[in-house]
């Protein structure tokens, strides 16, 4: 239940109980509420600075959460005891599943949001999270000292100091989650102002050069944007096309059965085209566009409708028409973000049949922002050169609330095992969406904002958004101590039963001529088994578990709860069984340690210099990781491993003797 009243904030530095803690968060997006709360669950004390508290939890731009790859990435997130999930079942008003024409491994759990709810649930929740303390300030610079020589790094990170205090804050780790506010510049037309957000104050121009010269850091610029608010009032949703949300939400927490929103509030989204005379406008303000006149990256997969123009003349493009909230009285265009001055945008969005008359609330406008390059970080989020320091979100070249949730949760996990002397962790790429992310960005980089698809997970048939509870859940409890006790128990619970239902159905079966008796509707091949298991038989499209339970009541009826779920792991249980050989076989791989003072320029072994520079340029953490990396042949990866085996067997020699 949400609280009704924010627990008390420290409003300055000077009012803190204490000027040391195990973890520094720096940010209260996406990124920083999850890291905070993380770092929290695994047993650390820790402090988020965040410039207003009032923001924490601000959906900055689209009031949505979830769909198709990201919508896994908040499954994932929840599994491991994260907020976000929970939060967009309380604050959720329109709730589908997109991508069901197809299997449902690539399924998109999607939910418009109330943005004033998600905020509220946000801070309640962070706000009465123990060890966790929230302070408002802005952070000057990091404090920046010699290295512990028996770690790998040329820094250490000692903690923060705000601007405007005398005394500095003290950590063991710190985590950086600053979003668009790194050296953030704010564009609408041909007018540009520092910041990250509208409204907001930008950040220290400090940390960036903290950064980048005290560190070493490489450094990138990347570009994103948002589009007007437009007047609810205003729109003729006669000329746009209801789509309604799902009968029967489905919730994004593996602890919620329903969602706070009934089936029957939920808000409907519309969907419109653009016009021939959209792209006139835009053709005709691009002297007034400062903004996209600039080389700098935006994102490939949201653009902003003067980069789609741009790019595909002539063609219409979809503008989706979605609720700010239950009683908002404002509209977020999606597919309308733009940067032009405020003028032409009114031109614009009218020659949009269903926004003719329509007045704009707020403008849209462009971000531009520094990221740092997340090849010099580890699989847990840690940058190589600098011991204590984490990087979460947007500041690693990402873009999307779920990849920074993903990201700030595996940081703040990580953050805190640093600072309680327990070895830092990673997550698989064969396990997890999240571990997928921090492998593409640790060793392939990024050249424009990075967001995920299913189509980057090798292994999605196994990586489903319905078991990611059975994924990382026991994990998250029994060995990264990030899930809560009273999860854990549902989640064995949840295992148990589904072992045992699909036992129950192995153990049922009839001959073929009795199933096509008793299940007239399903099409049973005549080629099958002479007495097919009721397993075999769940694997049919036109085949449901409650049939199998109209046939075997007394074995099946128990497990009608996990009706969907047995459905599914029917269905792709041969396709799991055969992925589990290459599955192995990417495991030991990824077990295979790189020493991070490995001299690759000289190492013994036949390496083309290319494979040597590259290997030295983004230094793989594992021979896994060493694998994906573009231009590094399998004949050099046979070379490493060959050269790490041998060097191991011969260091075990030496200790012995």
């Amino acid at each position: 239940m949400v609280q009704r009243f924010l627990w008390p904030v420290c409003r300055r530095a000077s009012h803190l109980a204490r000027q040391q803690y195990d973890v520094i968060v720096v940010g209260g997006g996406h990124a920083g509420t999850e890291a905070a709360a993380a770092a929290s669950r695994v047993g650390a004390h820790t402090l988020l600075v965040t410039q207003k508290v009032h923001t924490i939890g601000a959906l900055s731009c689209n009031p949505s959460l979830g769909g198709v790859g990201k919508g896994h990435l908040v499954k994932e997130v929840d599994a491991l005891d994260g907020v976000c999930g929970r939060a967009g079942d309380w604050a959720g008003i329109h709730f589908s599943i997109l991508n069901r024409r197809k299997g449902p491994a690539v399924w998109g759990p999607r939910a418009q949001l109330d943005r004033q709810r998600y905020r509220q649930f946000i801070q309640s929740e962070l706000l009465s999270t123990s060890r966790l303390t929230v302070l408002e300030g802005s952070v000057e610079e990091l404090l920046v000292t010699e290295s512990n020589p028996e770690e790998p790094g040329c820094h250490r990170v000692t903690g923060i100091r705000l601007a405007g205090a005398s005394l500095p804050i003290s950590a063991h780790s710190v985590v950086l989650t600053t979003g668009t506010f790194l050296s953030g510049s704010l564009f609408m037309g041909q007018n540009t102002s520092p910041g990250g957000r509208i409204g907001d104050a930008p950040s220290s121009a400090g940390m960036s050069h903290t950064l980048r010269e005290r560190l070493g850091l490489k450094m990138g610029r990347l570009r994103t944007g948002t589009p007007p608010r437009i007047v609810k009032a205003s729109v003729d949703f006669d000329q746009a096309t209801l789509h309604p949300p799902d009968s029967q939400p489905s919730p994004f927490s593996f602890l919620n059965s329903h969602t706070h929103c009934k089936a029957e509030e939920q808000l409907p989204c519309y969907l419109t085209y653009t016009t021939p005379g959209v792209d006139k406008v835009v053709k005709e303000s691009l002297h007034l566009n400062c903004h996209i006149q600039q080389d700098t990256k935006g994102p490939r997969y949201c653009p902003s409708i003067e980069s789609r123009v741009l790019r595909f003349p002539g063609r219409q493009h979809q503008v989706w028409l979605e609720p700010e909230g239950l009683t908002s009285d404002l509209v977020y265009p999606q597919g309308l973000s733009m940067t032009m001055p405020p003028d032409m945008q009114l031109h614009l969005i009218r020659e949009i049949p269903a926004l003719h008359r329509a007045e704009i609330h707020t403008p849209g406008y462009g971000v531009q922002y520094d990221f740092v390059c997340p090849t010099q970080l580890s699989p847990a989020l840690q940058v190589k050169s600098t011991q204590g320091l984490f990087l979460a979100g947007q500041i690693n070249g990402t873009t999307g609330y779920e990849e920074a949730a993903a990201q700030g949760l595996w940081a703040g996990v990580n953050a805190a095992r640093a600072a309680l002397c327990m070895p830092t962790m990673a997550l698989s790429r064969t396990e997890s969406y999240i571990g997928v992310l921090i492998d593409d960005l640790v060793t392939r980089g990024v050249t424009e904002p990075y967001r995920m698809f299913t189509s980057r997970a090798e292994f999605r048939t196994s990586l489903r958004p319905d078991n990611a509870d059975l994924r990382l859940t026991l994990k998250g409890f029994a060995e990264v101590g990030c899930v809560s006790s009273r999860r854990y128990q549902q989640t064995v619970r949840v295992r148990d039963s589904l072992q045992d239902a699909l036992a129950a159905l192995r153990d049922v079966s009839l001959s073929a001529t009795a199933w096509r008796l008793k299940l007239p509707r399903v099409h049973i091949s005549e080629m099958k088994a002479a007495n097919p298991t009721g397993l075999e038989m769940l694997q049919y499209n036109d085949a449901t578990f409650e049939m199998l339970v109209s046939v075997f009541p007394e074995c099946l009826s128990p497990y009608t709860e996990f009706s969907q779920r047995l459905k599914i792991e029917a269905v792709y249980r041969p396709h799991c069984v055969l992925q589990q050989k290459e599955i192995a076989r990417i495991q030991k791989e990824e077990s295979m340690s790189l020493p991070q003072d490995l001299d690759y320029l000289s190492l013994p072994v036949s390496l083309s210099q290319e494979v040597r520079e590259i290997l030295d340029r983004v230094r793989p953490s594992t021979l896994g990781a060493a694998t994906r990396l573009q231009g590094v042949t399998p004949a050099a990866i046979a070379h490493l491993f060959n050269y790490v085996l041998h060097s191991g067997k011969k260091e075990k020699r030496t200790h012995r003797s």
